[in-house]
């Protein structure tokens, strides 16, 4: 006979659940036989009625608090095993020990009490919805000696079946308030799940910013190795072609003149998004040779002074160099009466700074789209700050403060 799929789920979900309350009901009622037996000899030292009382109490007291890690493990196996429900260990097993052992000494208590009585209804269900089959193993002296017993066994069929009917319902809320208590008392402490989230999310996020920068790299490489060096093959043979083949006609020259032109334009334009992207002079030399760079391409005087006695991450020279420049950017674009801009970078400690000042009229806000959102979002996607004052007249200075470990 083929079972109905949902009397099959309910089934496959009873069974689970009792295996579940089964095995927790000598888990959960473990620490309080101890206690009781900690109770009763504490009553017999009171009593005076045997001198080793004290030696059995104290073996009895130490065997409860040792149980305390055991059961704990047990019971994240039960619910790992049986509903599938991870409850990770504390940082230190001395954390939240008060909770474990309250959880065990009364919670526990309550829970086995629980459990005892759901088993309990089950069995005597079992027991008393087949009585009107087992009752015919009674021995017939004992049948004929008691006219009705059919009537009374059929009776105590139908509260077996009642009872056997309230039991899945039971069962599974039963499980519901475990699954509600247990995480809670014999997990972490949320600020140490916190704690960990933070470690992982900083971790993943790192990741993803060396990623990120290996990413520009390879594609900074492939241009310079790749699309550059054919624009520059190009622009040689077209200045080779302008040079040696004089005797065109005249629009055919301009056409190569043009072409020529343009081809050196490109080959400028892409120089720029190459270094853009990640500059080979910062993997090569280093953030001050790179930063000299800037300072050379620059519209206007830049004072820079870099104070570095060893080079960093690369990641962390990749934002204070797009920092640098990003900055320039923003001076040239927009404080055109800027005289000057002073770029200072420097270490203290495991923190490297950097300082960009100017004399422009200030008024700066990042909310104008002025490139400083998303400047402060690369700061601080490496855990650094970022700071800007610029008041209306000037000057305007920018800090940043980058992570620097040793």
């Amino acid at each position: 006979m083929k079972i109905p799929p949902r009397t099959r789920r309910a089934l496959t979900r009873l069974s689970r659940d009792t295996y579940f309350l089964a095995l927790g009901a000598p888990l959960h009622l473990l620490i309080g036989f101890l206690l009781f037996m900690a109770f009763g000899l504490v009553w017999e030292i009171v009593e005076g009625n045997d001198s080793s009382v004290p030696v059995v109490l104290g073996l009895t007291l130490v065997l409860t608090a040792s149980s305390v890690p055991a059961l704990t493990a047990a019971q994240r196996w039960r619910f790992r095993q049986f509903l599938g429900i991870d409850i990770p260990a504390p940082g230190w097993w001395w954390r939240r020990w008060q909770r474990r052992f309250g959880y065990h000494c009364l919670v526990g208590a309550l829970l086995g009490g629980l459990e005892v009585l759901v088993l309990g209804l089950l069995l005597a269900g079992l027991a008393a919805g087949t009585v009107c089959l087992w009752i015919w193993a009674v021995p017939l002296e004992w049948r004929v000696g008691h006219p009705g017993y059919y009537t009374q066994a059929s009776y105590v069929t139908v509260a077996g079946l009642a009872a056997l009917a309230a039991v899945p319902s039971l069962a599974a809320a039963l499980v519901r308030l475990e699954t509600h208590l247990a995480p809670g008392l014999l997990g972490p402490d949320p600020s140490e799940d916190l704690e960990r989230r933070v470690i992982d999310l900083t971790e993943s996020r790192a990741g993803a910013v060396d990623a990120a920068d290996a990413e520009r790299r390879r594609i900074e490489r492939d241009l310079h190795d790749g699309a550059q060096q054919r624009l520059v093959s190009l622009a040689l043979n077209l200045g080779l072609a302008k040079a040696t083949l004089t005797d065109l006609p005249p629009e055919v020259r301009e056409v190569i003149d043009t072409a020529h032109r343009e081809a050196k334009e490109a080959i400028e334009e892409l120089s720029s998004l190459v270094r853009g992207l990640h500059p080979a002079v910062l993997d090569e030399l280093g953030l001050d040779a790179a930063l000299s760079g800037l300072a050379a391409r620059a519209t206007l005087p830049v004072r820079l002074r870099v104070d570095l006695a060893q080079r960093t991450v690369p990641a962390i020279e990749a934002v204070a160099y797009f920092v640098v420049s990003e900055a320039l950017t923003n001076v040239a674009k927009h404080a055109p009466e800027a005289t000057r801009v002073d770029v200072t970078v420097t270490r203290l400690g495991e923190i490297l700074r950097v300082v960009i000042a100017d004399d422009g009229a200030g008024g700066a806000d990042p909310s104008k789209g002025s490139g400083l959102t998303g400047l402060a979002q690369r700061v601080r996607s490496v855990d650094g700050t970022f700071r800007m004052s610029s008041p209306v007249g000037g000057p305007t200075m920018m800090s940043v403060e980058l992570p620097c470990p040793r």
